[in-house]
């Protein structure tokens, strides 16, 4: 079968670099000579008014360096899983895929570019099982996608992060605090370890490694011993102590999101220590702006060796970065799980010999931890 026309759609969170991928799949899919059109919000434009728009060189002329996303981003509405009200105010979760395939039909759409994270690319990976060609691009800052050594968007947080870590480190200094700064990243330590190493951060904690506050505080009571009256300390959103949990927030809708265990670190490290404490959460001030050169580059690569796959036939797959070049990754082996920080990874031994407590051991100055 013949490809004629594609698809994009953006799903999940944004991030930088978004608009460089769509770029790229548009300008090389027209040198196919394919038709693109581009699907807002997800899948929910499939069933709006507008929501289904025509893509051509001068709808992504000068959008390399944008960030967010033209087509916009969405998470919520899953096709599999779709949030119905009832009569009696109740929410039920609706099968809407059939919709959504006989959709992507009448609107003869051959192949859907599906650029998202995990979330998104589980979905994408039941299309393909469905039957619609489908070919995934990893998007995510929180770095925790499976068949690619890294995603687009995470090297323009981790920067983002680590010239918030150098601020932070001035006011530190001169008032003898412990600055805590939370990062995102959900169950992966990626930004934290990566932002934190970089920063020269003192503590860095993430999930992979549950931390236990008698280490970290030692750490803070180490650095006073030597003349340094001030700490710097940067928390993954899904780090927690051992023996507990990750942090929620709940929303005034009910809903449930990861964050509050900075604000938690500086208050329980004030009581245990008598510092004086402040937590900063940077939130989505890393998922905003425009992508870091890397990042810009990187999604060039990744569009383009999409509609590469797509002109092979490579399709149930996404594009992976495996250096040196981009390989075709089944999705259901991308789906299978999450890609963690590996504890014995270079990163984690380059932390632990520059003396920064990761929250498991105690570490001591000018010996190998």
């Amino acid at each position: 079968m013949s490809i004629r026309k594609v698809a994009i759609n953006t799903g999940g969170g944004d991030a930088p670099g978004l608009n460089a991928v769509i770029r790229a799949i548009v300008l090389s899919s027209i040198r196919q000579g394919w038709e693109v059109v581009g699907i807002r919000r997800g899948y929910h434009g499939l069933t709006e008014p507008d929501g289904v728009v025509p893509l051509d060189r001068e709808a992504v002329r000068g959008i390399t360096h944008r960030g967010g996303t033209i087509l916009g981003a969405v998470n919520k509405g899953h096709p599999f899983a779709h949030p119905v009200k009832q009569p009696d105010g109740s929410i039920e979760l609706v099968d809407n895929s059939d919709k959504v395939l006989e959709r992507f039909e009448e609107l003869g759409i051959d192949v859907l570019f599906a650029i998202g994270g995990d979330g998104s690319l589980s979905i994408a990976n039941k299309l393909s099982v469905r039957g619609l060609r489908v070919i995934g691009v990893p998007k995510t800052i929180d770095n925790d996608v499976l068949g690619t050594v890294v995603t687009f968007g995470f090297d323009t947080a981790v920067s983002i992060a680590t010239e918030a870590l150098e601020r932070l480190h001035t006011t530190a200094e001169a008032h003898e605090r412990v600055m805590v700064c939370e990062v995102m990243g959900r169950n992966c330590g990626w930004i934290a370890l990566n932002s934190g190493v970089a920063a020269t951060a003192d503590v860095i904690l993430m999930p992979e490694i549950p931390f236990d506050f008698d280490v970290v505080c030692e750490k803070v009571r180490q650095r006073d011993e030597m003349g340094r009256g001030f700490t710097i300390i940067v928390v993954s959103e899904g780090a927690y102590e051992k023996g507990g949990q990750p942090f929620f927030k709940r929303r005034s809708d009910g809903a449930t999101r990861l964050g509050g265990i900075g604000e938690y670190v500086a208050d329980e490290i004030g009581k245990r220590t008598g510092k004086d404490t402040r937590s900063v959460c940077l939130g989505h001030l890393l998922r905003g702006g425009g992508p870091s050169t890397f990042d810009r580059l990187l999604s060039l690569r990744f569009g383009a060796a999409a509609v590469r796959m797509a002109a092979r036939g490579q399709f149930g797959a996404m594009v992976g970065l495996v250096p040196p070049g981009m390989e075709a990754v089944p999705l259901d082996v991308v789906v299978a799980g999450t890609r963690n920080v590996p504890l014995d990874c270079d990163t984690i031994r380059t932390a632990r010999i520059l003396d920064i407590c990761l929250g498991d051991q105690i570490t001591r100055t000018g010996a190998r931890s």
